[in-house]
């Protein structure tokens, strides 16, 4: 599992998306969750959202791609 870190209080599913070069930017992230949405899972329950928040120690499995917790610096 790849930890994420982030300096502010939370990170979009979007967001993480771009971090990780999953998507290359946030349209391509929108179309991707839109497409494939039962291939993201937040803390084991599927999930969509582009705008879903992840805080500290929230888990995120996407299929093809990996899985990855959220860590504050």
């Amino acid at each position: 599992m790849k930890k994420v870190q982030i300096d502010t209080d939370f990170i979009t599913l979007g967001q993480l998306l771009k971090i990780e070069n999953i998507a290359a930017s946030g349209g391509m992230a929108k179309i991707m969750l839109k497409e494939n949405p039962k291939s993201f899972f937040v803390n084991g329950e599927a999930d969509n959202r582009r705008g879903r928040k992840l805080y500290n120690g929230d888990k995120v499995k996407i299929l093809n791609a990996g899985e990855y917790q959220i860590v504050s610096k």
